[in-house]
């Protein structure tokens, strides 16, 4: 690239038309630049949009990405979404800690551990696209075996998994968190399970997973 006055501004623009993650390297590539470039962009990118300025720059797995900055998340949601998106409960985020500490975990694992029924939990979870299916463990039965996304990451902007706080701290802190129906194993505030509904399609499937052996 001959013109690199303008790689700020020419990288910008890539990630706001993209409007997802995109590997350092591949802009690079694609560019025809160095990644120690790209990264020098970011930087400087990074330090323009912060602190009060609407557009933050937020980098996980070697990705980079526009994103909303979070101090306006209640302004942005009351505008642009009149049917507020429903609240994960500390049912939900109970298994998601788990699962995002003790990852590739099954769910009879996340079950021994919550000591309740997690099919709900996987599967809001799986709907919001915070936990994939990463594989099968060698085990009997080849049970399904979980992990978090990348959206988990940028969701709780974290850059890699390294970065979580202590698993006590965070199991601590889900235990305050205010539920308008503690008695209920529901994962939404808003939305009641029947304690005896079937597990989902996908928590059922047998086929097309990889194995993955777990000691």
């Amino acid at each position: 690239m001959e013109d690199k006055k303008n790689l700020n501004n020419i990288i910008f623009s890539i990630l706001f038309v993209a409007g997802e993650g995109i590997e350092k390297s591949f802009i690079a590539e694609k560019l025809n630049i160095k990644e120690s470039d790209v990264e020098k962009a970011i930087k400087e990118l990074s330090e323009t949009y912060s602190g009060d300025n609407g557009i933050h720059i937020i980098t996980y797995k070697n990705k980079v990405q526009l994103a909303s900055n979070p101090a306006y998340a209640d302004y942005i949601s009351n505008v642009l979404n009149p049917i507020r998106e429903k609240t994960l409960t500390r049912a939900a985020l109970e298994t998601l800690a788990i699962i995002a500490y003790k990852q590739p975990i099954t769910k009879l694992e996340i079950e021994d551990i919550r000591t309740v029924n997690s099919d709900y939990a996987v599967q809001i979870l799986m709907e919001q696209n915070m936990i994939e299916v990463v594989g099968r463990k060698d085990a009997v039965g080849k049970p399904l075996l979980f992990g978090t996304t990348d959206n988990f990451l940028k969701r709780f902007n974290l850059r890699e998994l390294a970065d979580l706080p202590d698993y006590e701290q965070i199991l601590e802190r889900i235990k305050v968190i205010e539920d308008d129906n503690p008695k209920s194993d529901s994962l939404y505030n808003e939305f009641k399970i029947p304690m005896e509904e079937e597990a989902p399609e996908f928590l059922k499937d047998e086929k097309g997973v990889e194995t993955i052996s777990v000691e």
